[in-house]
């Protein structure tokens, strides 16, 4: 049904500003980012097959624009909202990350590192850097191919310096969506924590982040 149809008090925004977000549910939120729908096809069902499509909240922020482009009814305004809202949750993390140790937020940290780099098409392997407070000061970015991404200790370690870092938390994702680490992952893990132990900067985790889910190479022992 068409959201103008329905009666005042019923319909998603009125009931955001009556009775908060918490109210309406994840096709009613999408709906009214998305506001109209398709011939034949109301937005609420538009919302939901959206919903469907991508696995859910948690999967469509993954998705990038023009993988949103697959799903009839998103046209450019519609998933340039989408990817904005998505890159606003990841900025808010981020921020968040910058106020308080990061060892203080671990659900925060997967939380922000599941948005950066699940449902990447490629590898791609991040460095956060930290304080001595391990409040996040800066991050870097190595990206690669479907198997594998080209990871330079010399420039991790020169980054680390830039940034006058205490300590560092590095992560990268499969995209196949599976987790599990592979042995190169623990030699890379090595590799980067003596480096990085040079010049007085200590590795904490190396997270591998599938689809949905992620591991601590830290929880393992193997950093």
């Amino acid at each position: 049904m068409d959201l103008k149809r329905l009666p005042a008090d019923q319909r998603p925004r009125e009931r955001l500003l009556a009775q908060g977000p918490a109210a309406l549910t994840d096709a009613e939120l999408l709906a009214l980012l998305l506001r109209t729908g398709l011939p034949g096809q109301g937005v609420l069902v538009l919302a939901q097959a959206v919903l469907d499509g991508c696995g859910g909240f948690a999967g469509l922020v993954r998705q990038r624009p023009q993988e949103l482009a697959r799903i009839k009814g998103l046209g450019p305004a519609k998933r340039a909202e989408l990817a904005a809202v998505a890159e606003i949750a990841r900025r808010a993390l981020a921020q968040q990350l910058r106020a308080q140790p990061v060892l203080e937020t671990p659900a925060q940290v997967a939380d922000y590192l599941g948005l950066l780099l699940a449902g990447q098409a490629r590898e791609v392997f991040v460095v956060l850097y930290l304080d001595a407070q391990h409040r996040l000061v800066g991050q870097q970015r190595f990206e690669g191919s479907i198997r594998h991404t080209d990871v330079p200790p010399r420039e991790v370690v020169r980054e680390a310096l830039a940034l006058n870092a205490a300590a560092a938390l590095c992560a990268h994702n499969h995209p196949s969506g599976m987790a599990e680490p592979s042995g190169a992952d623990v030699a890379l893990t090595h590799t980067l924590r003596q480096a990085l132990a040079l010049v007085d900067v200590r590795l904490l985790d190396h997270l591998i982040i599938g689809q949905g889910c992620h591991v601590s190479l830290a929880e393992r022992g193997l950093v």
